[in-house]
């Protein structure tokens, strides 16, 4: 327990260090730019504190709970009552790997989903919207295309392709949407890509990558096990933008039917 609370406490001073910027960074406004006195300076300290410690806890729960469960996840969806190998120990063929392709689209479908960043924009653009753009729709659209998008990732790993041929066609694809979606869901678009990355995603997309690189024979850690993570950002953009063309479509067709 003692040794628990040393290991703890310097990964709180280490958050202190880093999290120390942004204090001199708003303190300094505050205090120089806009010259006035923070308001209610007790609850703002402790919501700092607060803030503080639960990045503590996160981080010491990543290291004790999700990265050693992931890697040990992607250890036994490899292992060789999982996988049909040939004489030598190797895995067939791509095919092999279909576990891996549907776990990786299953968590990234849940990890996106339960992300508290994507849930306050989608309340938000509901708000905003006046309901044409459905909470629950923008979220399973970005949940859909990070799932897609982490399979897609885990395929190229298992093949070994350059990533950048995935990445230019992702791409292509998103300007080809861009030019035909409505203006106003564009940048909102945009960002759901963005806001699937955070605290929640990232450790199971990084525990996933770094432990399949090291269980597909011919991968190296270092080149392969790293990437997924933009594809989890690159394709919720393609579906969300496809998701509000269909709801600007079906939004159009209601207001001829009622004229």
């Amino acid at each position: 327990m003692i040794e628990w609370l040393d290991h703890f406490a310097l990964k709180l001073i280490e958050i202190c260090k880093n999290f120390l910027p942004i204090a001199i960074v708003i303190i300094g406004f505050q205090f120089f730019v806009i010259r006035r006195p923070l308001t209610n300076l007790k609850k703002t300290l402790s919501g700092f504190i607060l803030v503080l410690l639960g990045m503590a806890c996160f981080l010491e729960g990543l290291d004790t709970a999700l990265f050693p469960l992931g890697n040990l996840m992607v250890l036994q969806l490899t292992a060789p009552e999982f996988l049909p190998l040939d004489p030598m120990g190797q895995a067939i063929n791509w095919q092999a790997y279909k576990w891996i392709y549907l776990y990786a689209a299953s968590i990234g479908f849940a990890a996106a989903l339960a992300e508290p960043a994507l849930l306050a924009v989608a309340i938000k653009i509901e708000h905003i919207s006046g309901g044409a753009i459905r909470a629950w729709g923008l979220r399973f659209a970005v949940a859909f295309g990070a799932g897609f998008g982490l399979a897609l990732g885990a395929f190229r790993l298992v093949l070994g392709i350059e990533l950048h041929h995935f990445i230019i066609a992702g791409y292509c694809i998103v300007i080809i949407q861009t030019l035909a979606a409505p203006k106003a869901i564009i940048g909102l678009a945009y960002d759901s890509g963005v806001v699937t990355t955070t605290m929640v995603t990232v450790p199971m997309i990084t525990a996933l990558g770094a432990g399949l690189a090291q269980t597909v024979p011919g991968r190296n850690p270092l080149l392969d096990g790293f990437g997924l993570i933009v594809y989890a950002s690159l394709f919720p953009i393609i579906t969300v933008l496809g998701y509000a063309q269909i709801a600007h479509w079906l939004n159009r067709d209601r207001q001829l039917s009622k004229s």
